[in-house]
Order: structure tokens, then sequence, then C-alpha cells
């Protein structure tokens, strides 16, 4: 009798393919922005702001199972259920909230890709015919071809290994640090320096970890996953391991940062200040490794985003996402050329990229809030109850949440003047 044997590399994909939202969470989590936040945090603060990531992931994970069993149970995306319960002008309220996050994230992204990869043309060529809007337009070109054509797996894989070796780097440095800085643990938390402006990047932290956008595509990822009741185990896996790889590797760039800046006394206020966070370990390939890390971060970052905006508004109808109406490739196209903003009319695309990752924490308590409400309906949840742990950790989650829209509002205040 002929039994069926499945290869290694068989169980390898189906493990690969289980995990697929997680993956999504974690390469659009772990780009640009969060680089950026974290470098500049382990710059200016060591790892005094770590407490802020690391509530972050614990909260974003007890919000990422309740939005994937609210998903699963009521067979409804997120923003479909919002408009169920709570009505179309409020839920209209939180898809253009998370359209300008989208937008302002494709601003600030693409204005470090350009600064960075602009200095790595400088410092490595000989080319001077090439400028930021140049090059800003070279990759919306590349990316709003991808979208038309569909043909886009394999760039978004290239992509993503770009940033896995970039993320490896920086745990690798980080390992360095913590061995051979010669620094006692404690040095690593310095005190926070009085009347500095720590709120815009604490908020920045949260807003690229919590972010609304990547809470709502995860009821969507999980409606395409057509994970059913048997499946809440593995989602709660594919959540915990989501959180837990986002922090790891999150918390390893804070690290190098503070080792090879903040105690060097090296400030972040420009993109290419960056690269040195990856510290003398890379030697002269340092410029070209941060440089193809940051491309690979930013396009596979950016790329999701264009696609996202059209998903909310396919999830808030409850319509097909189907990306080759015309309206939905219009949003794509005019989201991409907002990335020429920077590029073209200037700005310091760190700060700035930090700033809309702030912007976040505004819309997170309404849907913290409206979760809470939905998860412990019994005509939402058909009878599947939740429970008292549960809601004791979305009821903090919504207090952590607002008092991050406490932190970022202060923060944005006191960056505008």
């Amino acid at each position: 009798m002929a039994t069926d044997t499945v290869t290694f590399s068989e169980k390898f994909k189906k493990k690969l393919k289980d995990f697929g939202p997680a993956f999504f969470i974690i390469g659009y989590v772990v780009g640009t922005g969060s680089v950026t936040s974290m470098v500049v945090s382990g710059a200016k603060y060591g790892l005094s702001l770590s407490w802020a990531l690391l509530l972050s992931c614990f909260f974003t994970y007890f919000l990422l199972i309740s939005i994937s069993k609210l998903t699963i149970v009521s067979g409804e995306t997120l923003m479909f259920n919002f408009k169920k319960m709570f009505g179309k002008p409020l839920t209209i309220f939180i898809v253009v909230a998370l359209g300008v996050s989208i937008i302002s994230s494709v601003i600030g992204v693409m204005g470090v890709v350009a600064e960075v990869s602009m200095e790595w043309i400088s410092v490595k060529t000989s080319i001077s015919f090439l400028n930021k809007p140049a090059i800003a337009i070279f990759f919306i070109a590349i990316l709003i071809g991808l979208f038309w054509t569909g043909k886009h797996e394999y760039f978004i894989k290239a992509m993503s290994i770009m940033v896995g070796f970039m993320a490896l780097a920086f745990i690798f440095t980080s390992i360095m640090v913590l061995k051979e800085s010669g620094k006692a643990i404690i040095d690593f938390f310095p005190q926070l320096p009085t009347g500095d402006n720590s709120g815009l990047v604490i908020a920045g932290i949260v807003g690229t970890t919590m972010g609304g956008v990547c809470l709502a595509s995860r009821s969507i990822l999980v409606q395409e996953e057509g994970w059913g009741l048997q499946d809440l185990k593995k989602e709660n896996k594919d959540a915990m391991s989501a959180m837990v790889l986002t922090f790891l590797i999150s918390l390893a760039i804070m690290i190098s940062a503070t080792g090879t800046l903040y105690f060097s006394g090296t400030p972040v206020d420009d993109a290419t200040d960056m690269m040195h966070a990856l510290g003398p370990w890379a030697g002269d390939f340092a410029l070209t490794l941060f440089t193809l890390g940051i491309i690979g971060a930013g396009l596979s970052s950016i790329f999701p985003n264009l696609l996202l905006f059209p998903w909310l508004i396919a999830d808030y109808t409850g319509t097909p996402r189907n990306m080759k109406k015309p309206l939905y490739k219009l949003i794509v196209v005019i989201v991409a050329l907002c990335g020429l903003i920077i590029p073209v009319l200037g700005g310091k695309p760190v700060w700035i990229l930090i700033a809309s990752q702030a912007l976040s924490p505004f819309v997170m308590p309404l849907i913290t809030l409206f979760l809470l409400i939905l998860i412990n309906k019994s005509e939402v949840m058909k009878g599947h109850k939740t429970s008292l742990w549960m809601n004791i950790a979305l009821g903090a989650t919504l207090i952590f949440n607002c008092y991050m829209l406490y932190v970022a509002l202060i923060g944005l205040i006191k960056f505008i003047q």
C-alpha cells in the first residue's frame, strides 16, 4: 500500500504559509519608519525609551488576537463591523484618519529613501546628473508599474531579502555593542534630558509598532487566509510570533544605535546619519548595506501602503478587493506621487517620518474602544464570549492608547513650534 510522504521542503513551505499574516506584519512594521524611530531613539536617549517599544508590542498582541477572533466569528472585516455597529460617520472618520497616516508615511519613507540613495550615489560613484527628485521618480515609477502589471511577488521577495540582511546586520551589531562597548548595562539606560521633546519619539515608536493601518489589514489578511474557529490557536501563535520578532529586531536596532551613536555623541539630523548605527563592524560596506536595506525596507513598505487605502475602502463598503477598478488605480497613483513631496520641496525626512508615525496614536483609542465593545456583543460574537482576562488586557490597552494620544499631541505641538 503506497503512503504519501511529505518532504522537508513541503513542510517548511506549509509552515511559512501558516505564518503568512505574521510575516506581513513584521515586513510592514519593521520598515523604514521603524528603523528611523529606533535609530533616533537609541542615538538620543539610549535604551531609555525601550519601555515604549516593549509595551506597544505587548498590547498590540492583544489587539491582533481580538481583531482576528472578531473577523473569524463574525465573518466580516474590522471596518465593516465598525460601520454596522457604530454607523457611517465615525467609521468614515477612522478610514480617513488611517488614510492620512498612509499618505504621510509614504511621504516620509520616500524622503528617507531618496536621501540615503543620493548619498550612496555621491560617495560610491562619479554620477553627477542625478538628484533626489529623479531618484524618487524612478522608484515611484517602479512601484506603479509593478502595481499596474500585477507582477510584484518576486520584487517584494527581493526587497524582503534586502531588509533581512539589514536586520541581521543590526542584530550582529547589537551583540558586538553589548560585548565590546565596555559599558555597564545601566549606562544603556540614561536619564532623559529635561525639556527635550522625547514625546514625539515615543509616539513614533508606538505609532510604527501599533499602527492602526496594520491592525485594520490584519482583519483583511485573516479573512483572506480563510481561517475558521479551528484555527484560533494557530492565529494566536501567529500573532505572538509577529510581536516577539518585531520586538527583538527593533530592540537590536535601538541597541546598535545606542552603542554606536549615543555613546559617541553623534546626532541624527539627516537620514544619512543613521547609517553610522551599523558601526565599525560593517566597515566600508556599512553605507552600501544600510542603503540597500533602507531601499528594500522603504519600497517593501510603500507598496503595501499603496494597496491599503483601496483595501480600507473595500473593507468599509464590504465589496471585493478588486484592484483593477479605475477608482482604486487612481488612488494608488495619487498616493504614490505623494512620495515626491519631500524630494521636490525639501525638508528633514527623518523627523517628518517620525512625525507621520506619531499620527497613528490619534485614532488608536477609538479603534480599541470600538473593538472592546464589539467583542462583548453577543449578537456579533455569536455565543463566543470574551474572557475576563482579555477584557482586562484590552482595557489596559485602551488606557495605554489614551496616554499615548496625550504624549503624541504634546510631542507634535512642540515639533510644530
